[in-house]
């Protein structure tokens, strides 16, 4: 049986996953794996890690073309100037990461695979207030209009209606076609992954879903939409009050758990479950994930990062 290469683009330069990446590398994977980063900086950090990794170095092209054989662990390498290591995340970084970004789409583009992951990334400093997230900048790149941002673990997943919003902004951005078009995205993701109906557990805005104002949006919004799609045999409830879904005996009645903004679902899913966690993007051309984790810049060298975020992710598209 043949697989579908795993098309890897490593992030920003000074975070910890080529650390992350030696470890995984010792676990069984089936799938080759195109990694899309600068040599040099592989062979930099690998030897202050003492590390040993085995490259086998193709051309983007005749990636396309498939005049290229691939082995376990193959590099398309993109040029990137630094004299050490590791060092400070700054924007020097921005115009390698769009590159590794554009080659990696390029070849999903070109059917060379549907199974893509991409390494940390410092979000204040690459995308410069432009986009919420590499969730949206991927968006943007590949003009999809409609996609969802999953947090997800086999006993329970999260999504977020708006990502990384300041809260300020978050009432005003949530309507009901946002709503449905999210669990849509869902009930599909898990039809065609999965084989089964999801069922989804919707928070409310407003602590306790009440309000002290005239308009409620748990009432007037959330609420008529889930009745909605209940009538619709999407197999779904709420609003339900954040401050209780996710106790043990309520959080278990759901594959997946909506909430309105950020932290109110990517806190309590990083309390229960740590690194056991992976990002996944729903509705773009492909399967996009990625550790749920960042850069982690003050554990540089140290080599004592956990990669269970990253095997994860890796796994997860061994298929």
């Amino acid at each position: 049986m043949s697989y579908k290469p795993i098309i890897i683009v490593a992030g920003e330069p000074n975070s910890i996953f080529f650390e992350l990446f030696f470890k995984v590398l010792k676990k069984k994977i089936k799938s080759p794996i195109i990694l899309i980063a600068s040599k040099k900086l592989i062979e930099k950090q690998a030897k202050i890690l003492k590390k040993k990794i085995k490259l086998n170095i193709v051309n983007e092209i005749e990636i396309i073309k498939k005049k290229n054989n691939l082995k376990k662990i193959n590099l398309i390498d993109v040029n990137f100037k630094q004299l050490s290591g590791f060092s400070k995340i700054t924007p020097k970084s921005n115009h390698y990461i769009n590159n590794c970004f554009d080659i990696a789409i390029n070849l999903l583009k070109n059917n060379v695979s549907n199974k893509f992951i991409n390494g940390p990334i410092s979000k204040k400093t690459f995308l410069k207030k432009k986009f919420n997230g590499i969730t949206e900048y991927l968006a943007h790149k590949t003009n999809t209009k409609k996609f969802a941002m999953i947090i997800y673990n086999k006993n329970l997943s999260v999504c977020p209606l708006t990502t990384h919003l300041p809260i300020k902004y978050v009432s005003k951005k949530i309507n009901k076609l946002e709503i449905v078009n999210k669990i849509k995205l869902i009930n599909k993701f898990w039809k065609e992954k999965f084989k089964k109906q999801v069922k989804i557990g919707v928070t409310g805005l407003n602590p306790h879903c009440e309000s002290i104002d005239s308009f409620n949006e748990d009432k007037s919004i959330i609420l008529p939409t889930i009745k909605k799609l209940q009538k619709l045999k999407y197999n779904i409830k709420g609003p339900l009050a954040a401050d209780t879904i996710f106790l043990k005996k309520n959080r278990k009645k759901f594959d997946v758990i909506i909430g309105m903004y950020h932290d109110q679902v990517l806190t309590p899913i990083k309390t229960l479950f740590e690194y056991d966690a992976i990002n996944i993007t729903i509705g773009l051309p492909f399967i996009r994930v990625s550790p749920d984790h960042g850069p982690n810049e003050f554990m540089l060298g140290k080599n004592k990062s956990n990669y269970l975020s990253l095997l994860n992710a890796i796994k997860f598209l061994d298929f």
